[in-house]
């Protein structure tokens, strides 16, 4: 027996119900965006994890000591531990509740019953998977940054470099018009990979709790994740658990990601994982290699990383055309994770 997997409801859970649950939270994206941030599950992580973050930073040591601070760490690593039990506790029951909707409840229930309750729990947890996923706010965002550079907009260098400080920690100011474009393309891909395809990956593994769980922890890299002095906290030794759990729950993700872009071709996977190497991340190099490679432009962070150095400069209508290139790297992730499902659900059955 899977004691685990059945919890997570993959036990009695039909595969098209899975399938049809990414399909809900994609068109609720599409058509009614995000939900109110008093309803936001992502606002919610980020409130205990800035109550968390206060509460390490007051017992984590602040002078300039290069020495380890294993006290801070273990502090990080034991609120990140609770924020993600309560998550799983969380998601598990939901999703459970869902799933005895769809399991018949007598015998002799009718078909049109059966399926009733089974678009009903579909639909349910499409709502549910919709806050943890977030792909029409990222391209709102993108395009935003773009309109704001563009004069005939009514727009300026000073007002898209305002713009992309909303998307980027990095300092904004001394940007010139192409690498304000590098910022929010590279932006773009970094986050696709984060928001969507990683949501979408650990959703078909493990059902809601995999992708509440994933949310949690890039949250909280979001939010802790700095090395050294950050805002006047040190994150050096608060924030590493948390930066390392993101970078294991985003390895395959950011690959998948990277194939996607490059319409799944195998055959510049080493051209990737070379451009892949040049970034001091271990995963978001992959995605923003990916799309520099796809569409054939040149994406640096100024004393840090050039990715594929000798394309071309990006100009306006690159914005448009990296966001058709993950459109397109989503709908191909969409069929792929259909039949995922079908098999994930069809293995376990059989181990069982």
């Amino acid at each position: 027996m899977l004691p685990n997997l059945v919890w997570l409801g993959y036990s009695t859970l039909p595969a098209w119900l899975l399938g049809a649950a990414v399909l809900v939270a994609l068109a609720v994206d599409r058509w009614l965006g995000e939900p109110p941030v008093r309803w936001h599950p992502v606002v919610w992580m980020g409130h205990y994890l800035g109550w968390g973050g206060r509460w390490v930073q007051a017992r984590t040591r602040h002078s300039a000591s290069v020495a380890p601070d294993y006290k801070a760490f273990w502090l990080g690593a034991l609120v990140w531990i609770g924020g993600a039990a309560i998550v799983l506790i969380v998601s598990c029951t939901l999703q459970q509740v869902l799933l005895a909707a769809a399991v018949p409840l007598e015998l002799g229930q009718g078909a049109w019953a059966q399926i009733g309750a089974g678009v009903l729990a579909a639909l349910l947890l499409g709502l549910l998977l919709k806050p943890l996923l977030s792909w029409a706010l990222l391209c709102s965002e993108v395009l935003a940054v773009e309109r704001a550079l563009r004069p005939a907009h009514g727009g300026s260098l000073a007002s898209g470099r305002e713009r992309l400080r909303w998307l980027v920690s990095r300092d904004v100011a001394a940007l010139t018009e192409t690498q304000v474009r590098e910022s929010v393309i590279e932006t773009l891909a970094e986050n696709f990979s984060d928001s969507v395809v990683a949501p979408l990956f650990w959703f078909v593994l493990l059902g809601l709790p995999g992708a509440a769980l994933f949310r949690f922890a890039n949250t909280a890299d979001a939010m802790w994740g700095y090395r050294g002095v950050y805002q006047g906290q040190n994150w050096e030794w608060a924030g590493k658990w948390a930066a390392r759990a993101d970078d294991v729950l985003c390895w395959l993700p950011a690959r998948i990601t990277g194939l996607l872009l490059l319409a799944l071709a195998p055959q510049r996977w080493r051209q990737l994982r070379r451009e892949a190497a040049r970034t001091p991340s271990p995963n978001s190099g992959w995605p923003m290699a990916a799309m520099a490679l796809a569409l054939g432009l040149a994406l640096h962070k100024p004393g840090v990383y050039a990715l594929n150095a000798s394309g071309c400069q990006p100009q306006p209508t690159d914005t448009a055309a990296a966001i058709r290139r993950a459109q397109n790297s989503l709908l191909a992730l969409v069929l792929i994770a259909y039949p995922a499902i079908i098999l994930i659900v069809f293995l376990i059955h059989h181990v069982q």
